[in-house]
């Protein structure tokens, strides 16, 4: 009877540490559940952060890349323009020079096709 009596303390006793065992793993189960939770709110967050500090950054190196733009298409267009005056003032140059001395123009641009001429020519041989 002692045997049969220390048997069924045994049994209650691992019985009742099953029982322990499985509310602890269900304990445990769902405070890690809670602690994955909170770290993906907290990686949610900071993603959310990086997301509007990206956007931020992006928006001034955007508006900095503008910036650049306009200062090169005005620059530009001065460089045009600047070019563009010269051309003409070369232009009215030529054309003067040519009304004042229209033979010794006539001969300057010959000598100077008949050296384009040989240059040309004398490349294909």
């Amino acid at each position: 009877m002692a045997t049969t009596k220390a048997r069924e303390d045994i049994k209650n006793d691992l019985k009742t540490l099953k029982d322990d065992l499985k509310t602890g793993a269900r304990e445990e189960t769902a405070r890690l559940k809670e602690k994955a939770a909170e770290a993906k709110a907290r990686l949610t967050e900071k993603a959310t952060e990086s997301e509007a500090v990206l956007r931020a950054r992006a928006e001034e190196v955007r508006e900095q890349a503008r910036g650049y733009y306009d200062q090169a298409r005005v620059r530009g267009r001065e460089y045009y323009d600047d070019a563009s005056e010269r051309f003409d003032e070369a232009q009215r140059y030529i054309t003067e020079r040519v009304q004042e001395r229209p033979v010794q123009s006539t001969a300057i641009a010959l000598g100077v096709g008949v050296v384009l001429g040989l240059l040309l020519a004398g490349r294909r041989r």
